[in-house]
């Protein structure tokens, strides 16, 4: 059953991270140090994809109205990650693999979905889904 749950979340995971590649809203990949990014989107069909390699990650992410999907992939060092948003039919993923690691996603109403994955040293994450048809599945190895 354990294995069954993780297949699923790790599934789900590469599900919404590949939907906003391929989709419209924005797309960035950092490597290196200092990294960070930002954001906002208001209406219509948001979609954004952030992938950070290197040392000290960090991102924000908010979406407002509609189709939202964020999806955050980090690897190595401080990561954080954050991803907010408020109506419509979100969905997000965040996928961190190593160091320090924390995750916050609040969604606030209609379709919701969290995947999310955290892989090696001190993880944390926090998840809060308010109306609709939230869904959760995030798993955690953190030695």
């Amino acid at each position: 059953m354990k294995r069954i749950v993780i297949s699923t979340a790790i599934a789900a995971m590469f599900a919404v991270t590949a939907a906003p590649a391929m989709a419209g809203g924005f797309w960035v990949h950092q490597s290196g140090y200092g990294n960070s990014t930002g954001g906002n989107q208001n209406g219509w069909n948001n979609r954004y994809s952030v992938q950070q390699t290197g040392k000290w990650n960090s991102q924000v992410g908010q979406q407002w109205g509609k189709n939202n999907v964020g999806a955050v992939g980090q690897e190595g060092r401080r990561n954080s990650a954050d991803t907010w948003q408020r109506g419509n039919n979100n969905a997000a993923g965040v996928g961190q693999f190593g160091n320090n690691h924390r995750t916050m996603i609040t969604q606030d109403g209609n379709g919701n979905i969290v995947a999310g994955v955290q892989v090696g040293n001190n993880c944390s994450a926090d998840v809060t889904q308010v109306g609709s048809g939230n869904v959760t599945a995030f798993v955690q190895a953190c030695p």
